[in-house]
């Protein structure tokens, strides 16, 4: 086996193997709710690119940070779903199929739901707290901001593919995802890459916190407990 096997094999193998015996047999059974989100993501494409649906679809979707909190809140589900107007909806509904659906597999289509939802939610919170501090402040966002849309699916899409690589021990990925978030903020400065970021952070936090729950008594004395907790129930 090549060196570059080797290394493939070491940073993908356990996710690879959670995949390959989630999908023996079942197929697309495995992914229901991927399924489903790629045909609502790609349902309110099309309505949000009509004169009749526009509007229903930004009633019902789209965040803004200018928005009331509470209507923010009731939106921000299935803000998910509605990708950004500017950009080709192929590359949402690849990258929905393809990081839900692994992470449906591996996780469970609600554990995949919680945390595509707290990633998003975590973008949508910081864009206030950054407009609040201002251009100025670390951290901190202009006030036109205010009137851009949030993120849609591309936060989630990140935060899931961060907790996938941290929970499968694909470190290297891990750092790639995040590496690449932060050059979009230096090149671009925008409010989606910033957004991001703090899909990151979060993410990273429920990482923290899980470890935590599946960690086995005694392995912080004894070293062990390295291998992977069985999340999925």
């Amino acid at each position: 086996m090549s060196t570059l096997a080797r290394l493939a094999r070491a940073e993908w193998g356990p996710l690879y193997a959670a995949v390959r015996a989630g999908l023996v047999g079942r197929r697309l059974r495995a992914i229901p709710m991927t399924v489903a989100a790629v045909c609502l993501t790609a349902l309110t494409q099309y309505a949000q690119n009509q004169s009749w649906g526009y509007r229903f679809v930004q009633n019902i979707g789209a965040v803004r940070a200018e928005d009331p909190l509470w209507l923010a809140l009731l939106r921000t589900p299935l803000s998910l779903f509605v990708p950004a107007l500017d950009l080709p909806v192929w590359g949402a509904l690849a990258q929905i199929l393809l990081v839900f659906g692994i992470a449906e597999i591996c996780l469970g289509w609600w554990r995949t739901l919680v945390i595509a939802y707290v990633a998003t939610l975590a973008g949508t919170l910081y864009a206030r707290v950054g407009i609040a501090l201002g251009p100025h402040g670390f951290l901190g966002l202009p006030a036109s901001d205010s009137l851009v849309v949030d993120t849609g699916p591309s936060a989630a899409v990140v935060g899931l593919a961060v907790f996938l690589c941290r929970r499968y021990r694909a470190y290297v990925t891990a750092g790639v995802v995040v590496a690449a978030m932060v050059v979009e903020v230096l090149l671009k400065e925008n409010l989606a890459g910033k957004e991001h970021l703090a899909a990151i952070a979060a993410v990273l936090v429920l990482c923290g916190i899980s470890e935590l729950r599946h960690r086995p008594p005694g392995s912080d004395r004894t070293g062990s407990g390295s291998g992977l907790p069985p999340i999925r129930s």
